[in-house]
């Protein structure tokens, strides 16, 4: 069996180009230099999501070009899903396909706060093209829509793929709200079970993980399945460098986690936590 596309998410998409105005890019004349993809499935979908900054500006007036752009990752995410069992998950492909444009609105959210959270950060083009956080949110909010519908080994493909382009490793079945920004983002890892709230903001090589881990019962040397191991994060967090979030702990809104940190009880709305101690630099010598 093969994938048909039926439906029409296309024009739900290029309205969506349509209504994009400065600081997101509007002009279709610039061209980038190509950036290969050892994915054609990921290549396809950011040209899809931000057309203007991969060199698919005819997909934003073109519809039969994006109509038939649509169906290839349809045809892709069908091939991709199939093999784990679902003998046919039209459906599957289908339901989230119609999720793209809503998706593509999230990211815009997500775009906006990179651009607030980064003193760095130059304009909206750059974030999207340049920046690994954004990069591994754009394939995990897509992921995650999979994983919602059952289709969770092929979701992990697509993520652990965002892990070697970024560094950055993100559960599909991780749940993050609006305006969600990690910046730098080398090391960062974030477990399945995981929630974020809005206007989350990390820094490089945090981990939001599990404490330990529960045994299955009658079934030697395997883990537990299935169960809450992992934090939920409040909204308007920060959490510094390095630190580390285990368990399924309760992180409050406007909870700020200095970098070190190491986390593994509830957090109280408006706190701040950090090291008090900080190791002292000795010097000697030579």
């Amino acid at each position: 069996m093969s994938y048909t596309y039926a439906a029409d998410v296309h024009l739900d998409l290029r309205a969506s180009y349509h209504d994009d105005e400065a600081p997101f890019p509007a002009d279709m004349s610039p061209r980038f230099p190509p950036r290969g993809h050892l994915r054609d499935d990921i290549d396809l979908l950011k040209r899809l999501l931000f057309p203007r900054c991969w060199n698919a500006g005819p997909y934003v007036d073109d519809e039969d070009a994006l109509k038939t752009a649509v169906a290839e990752l349809g045809a892709l995410w069908y091939d991709g899903i199939a093999p784990y069992g679902d003998e046919n998950p039209t459906q599957t492909v289908d339901t989230v396909l119609a999720k793209l444009p809503e998706i593509r609105r999230r990211l815009k959210k997500d775009v906006e706060a990179a651009f607030k959270g980064d003193p760095a950060a130059r304009s909206y083009i750059e974030i999207i093209r340049s920046y690994p956080g954004v990069q591994a949110i754009i394939i995990q909010r897509v992921a995650h829509a999979l994983y919602e519908e059952g289709a969770s080994e092929y979701a992990r493909e697509l993520t652990e793929y965002g892990k070697t382009e970024t560094g950055i490793d993100i559960h599909p079945g991780a749940t993050i709200g609006d305006y969600f920004f990690i910046d730098h983002g080398t090391g960062v890892v974030i477990g399945e079970t995981t929630t974020i709230g809005e206007w989350a903001r990390i820094y490089q090589n945090v981990t939001l993980g599990a404490l330990h881990f529960e045994e299955q019962e009658d079934e030697e040397h395997m883990l537990k399945k299935g169960y809450k191991r992992h934090p939920d994060i409040g909204d308007s967090v920060v959490i510094g460098a390095g630190s580390k979030v285990l368990g399924a702990v309760s992180i409050g809104d406007h909870v700020s986690i200095g970098a070190n940190s190491w986390v593994t009880e509830d957090i109280p709305d408006h706190t701040s936590v950090y090291i008090s101690d900080h190791p002292t630099l000795e010097r000697k010598p030579k």
